[in-house]
């Protein structure tokens, strides 16, 4: 690459960061509180934490503001800032069996442990424009609120309790393909490790928690109309919080609070490999911060997609995968090309025009070489 430096340097990108932060409060209105975007604008918030990589709710707050509400700026921003922190503890592997949750649904099974969970959703909602959320206020928050609360009746609220997974189903039944030994399992750290391929699927599913969800989705939905011949049912699909915690250093196992997530497992028809072999299921795994079911539902789609490689599906290949939905490396290299390229474009043009003017010579000697045979 042959890159220049910026006429003017420091100062002309200081003018230019100054000109950026003019635009974002020219408008002389009141500043957003951070406590507003956290409350308000939680699904921006958990696509910032989920792709920045971090699970920090209130700096993801500050990077959204920052950048004017740009979740790949944001994200970048968040991305960037993980990388000055120390790292002090690994956590002990979290057990979503005991998350408390908040939705829970199944499109596999009607009758599920614990029920069907809808939750906060807006699946069976219409898209329409509401208008009147521009003239919303605080008291009709509170009223809402309100409203909202004397629906509730505390005769009937029932024990917090843990339930049982839908895939524990197909296991009882003996449903599930069995593990296969051949395939690498072993747990790597892709911010300590350079991804190589093949790539074990601890490092492709924490490459996916930290993807684009629009990118995931590209890919996962290209795999459902048959470019990687995966077509999934929702196992199961959850949304809420889990406990995490880390040992200290000495040894003892302590509780350091609790994050939300959203995970999902779908259920894949396999074929037999061998004669006489029965068809299983298999389950494709997707788990993200925060509440994003998309990301989980095309994470999971492209778990069990990539297990199949020998298709040769751009949904199945793992470079393929794994390079284009990473959407911090993706938005860098592609904005990058504003940054002067003067030198290795004049080499270009130089060549170029070299390559046209003997493109005209030779044309030139060639008609005179025809009019020559004419006399």
């Amino acid at each position: 690459m042959g890159y220049v430096a910026v006429k003017g340097g420091t100062e002309a990108i200081h003018n230019a960061s100054e000109l950026a932060e003019f635009y974002r409060i020219k408008g002389d209105t009141t500043p957003i509180d951070i406590k507003q975007i956290r409350a308000q604008m939680r699904l921006a918030i958990d696509k910032v934490m989920g792709e920045g990589g971090i699970y920090a709710p209130e700096y993801a707050a500050i990077a959204l503001k920052q950048a004017e509400g740009d979740v790949f700026e944001a994200a970048f921003i968040l991305r960037a800032f993980r990388t000055t922190l120390q790292r002090n503890f690994y956590s002990e592997m979290i057990n979503t069996r005991e998350m408390f949750v908040k939705r829970k649904i199944s499109s596999s099974f009607r009758e599920i442990p614990g029920g069907q969970i809808l939750g906060p959703t807006r699946d069976y909602t219409q898209r329409t424009l509401d208008t009147a959320k521009a003239t919303e206020t605080v008291n009709h928050i509170k009223e809402f609120l309100a409203e909202f609360d004397a629906k509730i009746d505390p005769e009937k609220l029932e024990s917090i309790s843990s339930f049982g997974k839908v895939i524990d189903i197909l296991k009882n039944e003996g449903l599930l393909k069995p593990v296969d030994n051949n395939e690498d399992r072993r747990i790597t750290d892709i911010t300590r490790e350079a991804i190589k391929f093949p790539a074990p699927r601890s490092a492709r599913l924490q490459m996916m928690a930290r993807a684009e969800t629009g990118g995931l989705m590209a890919l996962g939905y290209s795999s459902q109309r048959g470019f990687g011949s995966v077509h999934p049912t929702v196992g199961e699909l959850r949304y809420g919080s889990i406990p995490v915690r880390v040992k200290d250093a000495s040894g003892r196992t302590r509780y350091i609070g609790k994050i939300e997530v959203t995970e999902c497992e779908m259920i894949t028809g396999s074929k037999p490999g061998k004669k006489n072999t029965p068809p299983y299921f298999s389950i494709g795994y997707g788990l993200c911060f925060g509440h994003n079911e998309t990301k989980v539902i095309c994470m999971s789609t492209l778990d069990s997609a990539m297990r199949r490689p020998e298709l040769g599906a751009p949904a199945n290949d793992q470079e393929f995968v794994l390079y284009h939905t990473e959407g911090v490396e993706a938005m860098g290299f592609t904005n990058h090309l504003k940054l002067p390229h003067y030198v290795t474009f004049q080499s270009l043009l130089s060549n170029t025009r070299a390559a046209v003017e003997r493109n005209k010579k030779a044309n030139l000697e060639a008609e005179s070489w025809a009019q020559l045979r004419l006399v």
